[in-house]
């Protein structure tokens, strides 16, 4: 039986933002460094799906998941 988490809306004042930076605006990490290794290394899912690009534009709606966290992109 898996545990359904919370989903936290992050309002980025825009239509689209990256990935990478996303990840460091939402607070689920906080170096730039950090956020870069944990993409590469598979840990970030977006919309339930491991994406390793940093600059992968996410649109309003997409769902970012790392370390239990979930995050929605909102405008």
């Amino acid at each position: 039986m898996s545990t359904q988490h919370p989903i936290e809306d992050v309002s980025i004042g825009g239509d689209a933002i990256r990935l990478g930076q996303f990840v460091k605006y939402a607070g689920l990490l906080d170096s730039g460094g950090d956020v870069k290794e944990a993409i590469i290394d598979g840990f970030v899912t977006v919309n339930d799906e491991v994406d390793r690009r940093r600059g992968r534009q996410l649109q309003l709606g997409d769902v970012v998941g790392f370390a239990g966290r979930l995050v929605r992109v909102c405008a």
